[in-house]
């Protein structure tokens, strides 16, 4: 080849290469099949979830006329998170965690089915639900953590970032779509349709977990599986960003998130909008949420998560307070927007940054920590919230939980700086953080 052809046929330095369209960006993981049939599984799966969320929320309420009870039946379906995950995150890391989530959903399946039977057949108690939602509580105990693992078998550690971001995505555009037709289909056919609707979703998400084709190797241990246990401990406990990150996520599962549980008080007592109301304001949180997801599916590198962590927790807490102070029905929603975004954007970055920092040989059981913080201290807000509730009301309830998400924000915006430090050194030792070269990790801090 001639000099001339050769500098014809090499790029100049300096030049400009092509850069990928924002839309392939930000769905970048859908390139994997096996992460296809997961997501148009999930998002048919989820959308009968949230129908059920919230018309069993609705059933509840219609039953008792009670905010505590609301709030115990939140406790009951979420406690044995927080019980049970540690099991579900060693059986995550020792077992095949492809034949662990089709087991969990078809447990789910049958669960949704029972209660729909009870509900339609004119049977259903309180009691029932109590339960049944204690039961799925079990089962989320291992699907959470199995399916938060298994993410990584289907796209591999470079487009990890993304496919959480567009997990979550699914997962909130689902939260959109389920309130929103289980508030239509409450108000005209009864709250057994959407449980039973939601037994049929899960057809969907077994047949693309079927169709896979993962090498999910199970990891051999010598050692028991309380050993097991006590090391994912062990490991989060003197790791101070995994620490810092699950504490914050712990505060606003606690103090945050019973909103949700108070909602139905909301809708019908403070805004007067009854079951379709309930659904519009779920609606709302969903549409947040699913913005919030997006916003970083289109991130392609972990640099600023920290940064974003201490704001989206300081924003979710000043929204829930300008919340609890509104008796306009469409100022609530329009106020339920940024609370859904970001919580979601808080919950996905340090799911991504847990994600990142995490040994492989220890995901499932630092998944199931995150799975305990997240999920786990949900029912102790729910339950707290409900009391609570009944002796101050629902507003300032809300009102309280989001001033302690504000000072929750400070503290962690503080301690940032130290553990921009620990952070980078744990990533760098993993190789690769969301599509981000080691050697660029070494030139700049990931956590500006």
């Amino acid at each position: 080849m001639t000099r001339a052809r050769k500098s014809a046929a090499a790029p100049k330095r300096g030049a400009k290469t092509a850069t990928p369209p924002k839309w392939a960006t930000t769905l970048r993981a859908l390139r994997h099949r096996n992460f296809q049939l997961f997501f148009s599984g999930q998002l048919i799966s989820l959308t009968g979830t949230w129908m059920q969320s919230v018309a069993q929320a609705w059933l509840v309420y219609s039953m008792t006329k009670s905010a505590l009870l609301l709030g115990t039946v939140g406790f009951a379906s979420q406690i044995p998170v927080f019980l049970f995950a540690p099991i579900g995150g060693i059986t995550a890391d020792r077992v095949n965690r492809q034949r662990l989530v089709i087991a969990t959903q078809t447990a789910s399946m049958i669960l949704a089915s029972i209660l729909a039977w009870l509900t339609l057949s004119g049977r259903i108690h309180v009691w029932h639900i109590f339960v049944l939602a204690a039961l799925l509580g079990v089962v989320n105990a291992f699907d959470i953590p199995g399916r938060q693992s298994f993410l990584i078998d289907m796209v591999g550690k470079e487009d990890l970032m993304n496919a959480i971001a567009l997990n979550s995505s699914m997962f909130n555009g689902a939260r959109v779509v389920g309130p929103a037709v289980a508030g239509i289909l409450v108000a005209r056919i009864g709250e057994g349709w959407c449980f039973a609707a939601n037994a049929i979703s899960y057809i969907a998400v077994l047949i693309g977990l079927l169709l896979m084709k993962v090498r999910s190797v199970p990891r051999i241990s010598n050692r028991s599986p309380i050993e097991d246990i006590i090391e994912g401990f062990r490991w989060v406990n003197r790791t101070k960003i995994i620490r810092s990150l699950l504490f914050l996520i712990g505060l606003v599962s606690l103090v945050g998130m019973p909103y949700t549980v108070l909602m139905p008080v909301f809708a019908d007592k403070i805004l007067h909008g009854g079951a379709r109301g309930l659904g519009i304001l779920m609606g709302a949180t969903g549409v947040g949420a699913l913005f919030g997801a997006l916003t970083l599916a289109a991130k392609t590198g972990i640099k600023g998560l920290g940064r974003w962590v201490t704001i989206t927790c300081a924003t979710l807490g000043i929204s829930l307070f300008l919340f609890s102070f509104s008796t306009s029905f469409w100022l609530s929603a329009a106020l339920l927007l940024p609370c859904g975004y970001s919580m979601m954007l808080q919950m996905a970055c340090s799911n991504t940054l847990i994600q990142t920092i995490v040994p492989d040989h220890l995901r499932g059981r630092v998944m199931s920590l995150y799975s305990m913080m997240f999920m786990g201290m949900a029912p102790f807000g729910a339950f707290f919230g409900g009391a609570l509730a009944n002796r101050i009301g629902a507003p300032m309830t809300v009102a309280v939980g989001g001033i302690a998400c504000v000072f929750g924000a400070i503290w962690f915006g503080r301690a940032l700086p130290e553990l921009r430090i620990e952070a980078r050194r744990l990533i760098v030792a993993q190789g690769l953080a969301g599509g981000e070269p080691v050697q660029e990790l070494n030139a700049q801090p990931v956590e500006e």
